[in-house]
């Protein structure tokens, strides 16, 4: 059985969540209920839940809100129909937003206005990719692998390209690859945050050392998947788990060393169970592995 844990550093919560997480918390603290979320504030099952139990209402249609109503914009961001609609019911709004997604906004928009055609790096349906293609719908192709870009039509129209922030930065740059090889005048913007990059090297480094490792997060949460497929790429047996009760204790049999991370829309209280669990199963060491320190903070937004 393990006698030691990794922990990797940083993990969970980044910069854009802590933010997010914050506004809702305090509005339902402060106003009366109803309050609505515009898609789940983070991409974390047991986070939204904690939520809807306090009584937040989470909805993916903007007319599924009464009139008059608060309402907070997650995250992942919106598309500019959803602020319009949102406009036109009278919404009282708070754009949580995380501002890494919102400057990739704000490149597309510039982008689309400047003529460009916009090739999105992301994963099509993803709930930041759908708020960013809607800056410029009818100028921007999703695109998620080199065989993507290659399946693209050839046109002599000048091309702009952004990411999605939550992307493998392996992954990416195969893709950028291949759009520098297929349109070498492309001008690319790399949008992966400071908060993915850093757990995906985090995340490596533990792989490198331990023999098994696992990840906790969601299945929706993009970086939680990423950081799972980028400790397998290592050689490592890896899981992604939304808390201990979908660890199989036999996942430990014939390992000394377990690493332990977390996408960016997991707390802390997810991961103490665990490492309580290993404790009590053998683990004497447990030794944080810290490849960046982040000290980014973001202002939280106005009120409306």
């Amino acid at each position: 059985m393990p006698h030691t844990l990794l922990l990797a550093e940083p993990r969970g919560f980044c910069a854009g969540v802590v933010r997010a997480i914050d506004v809702l918390d305090e509005l339902l603290d402060t106003e009366e209920l109803p309050i609505y979320a515009f898609h789940e504030i983070v991409h974390n099952r047991h986070v939204v839940e904690s939520f809807r139990e306090r009584g937040a209402i989470f909805v993916n249609d903007i007319k599924e809100v009464p009139f008059g109503s608060r309402i907070v914009f997650s995250a992942h961001g919106v598309s500019p129909l959803v602020v319009e609609e949102a406009t036109k019911r009278n919404l009282r709004v708070i754009d949580a937003t995380c501002p890494l997604v919102t400057k990739v906004h704000l490149e597309s928009r510039k982008a689309a206005k400047d003529g460009f055609d916009i090739l999105l790096v992301g994963h099509e349906g993803h709930d930041e990719v759908v708020g960013t293609k809607g800056e410029a719908p009818d100028r921007t192709t999703v695109v998620d692998t080199p065989k993507d870009v290659f399946d693209l039509e050839t046109t002599t129209k000048k091309k702009f390209v952004v990411t999605q922030t939550t992307l493998s930065v392996d992954d990416t740059a195969s893709t950028i690859d291949a759009i520098i090889e297929r349109f070498p005048d492309a001008e690319i913007r790399n949008d992966i945050c400071y908060a993915t990059t850093n757990r995906q090297a985090a995340v490596r480094a533990i792989a490198e050392r331990a023999g098994l490792v696992i990840v906790v997060g969601s299945a929706n949460s993009s970086n939680s998947v990423r950081l799972q497929e980028v400790a397998a790429s290592t050689g490592t047996v890896s899981y992604r788990v939304d808390g201990l009760s979908d660890i199989d204790p036999n996942w430990y049999k014939n390992v000394d060393i377990v690493g332990l991370s977390a996408g960016a829309s997991v707390p802390d209280s997810l991961l103490d169970p665990i490492i309580k669990d290993l404790r009590m199963r053998g683990v004497t060491k447990v030794e944080p592995v810290i490849v960046a320190e982040e000290t980014i903070e973001f202002r939280p937004p106005d009120n409306s």
